[in-house]
């Protein structure tokens, strides 16, 4: 049976036995003993998010220490940074935490969809999609798995933090699962 320590664009945890690409957590456990979510999401407001394979190491999920969270892609985590004014981590996650959250719910914000930067997600109908040049793309837990053209001259639900949205506008390329580069 898989944990419930996938996370979604929405910032939900669910259980899939897909495999994501990325690593991280919330700054602590906050998983019961029998590897069971406690009533908690998130110990800190730090989001710590990496690469998933690391010189073979393996970790015993769900230990003494802190729950193991894992993401589809780094699109999906929505963790890129770029340290070019020396920002501190805490400076970034007080800022993040609150674009991130309505009180414990998701935080959405609008804004016009040609202005978003590939690897923006947005919600439709409910549902998550990535942007990528001229499409988006559908997310799921086990990858992309379909491509519609990407609306225009719309108000959209961003899912991504606004401060996200401004490191890709200014031209970082997060990695993305292999599953994009198929459909794009």
């Amino acid at each position: 049976m898989p944990l419930q320590n996938r996370v979604s664009p929405f910032g939900e945890l669910f259980a899939t036995s897909a495999r994501g690409t990325l690593f991280g957590n919330r700054g602590g456990k906050f998983h019961a003993d029998g590897k069971a979510l406690t009533k908690r999401r998130w110990a800190s407001r730090q989001w710590i998010c990496c690469v998933l394979d690391f010189k073979g190491r393996q970790r015993d999920v769900w230990g003494r220490y802190y729950t193991e969270l894992f993401f589809l892609d780094e699109v999906t985590a929505g963790a890129p940074r770029r340290n070019e004014t020396r920002a501190t981590a805490d400076a970034m996650d007080d800022v993040l935490h609150g674009e991130r959250l309505d009180g414990r719910a998701k935080r959405t914000h609008r804004g016009p969809v040609d202005t978003l930067p590939d690897g923006a997600v947005i919600a439709v109908d409910g549902e998550a999609f990535a942007l990528r040049g001229g499409k988006m793309l559908h997310w799921t837990p086990q990858g992309y798995d379909a491509v519609s053209p990407r609306p225009r001259g719309a108000e959209v639900d961003v899912l991504t933090p606004p401060s996200i949205v401004a490191v890709l506008a200014r031209g970082y390329v997060p990695l993305w699962h292999r599953s994009a580069e198929t459909l794009t």
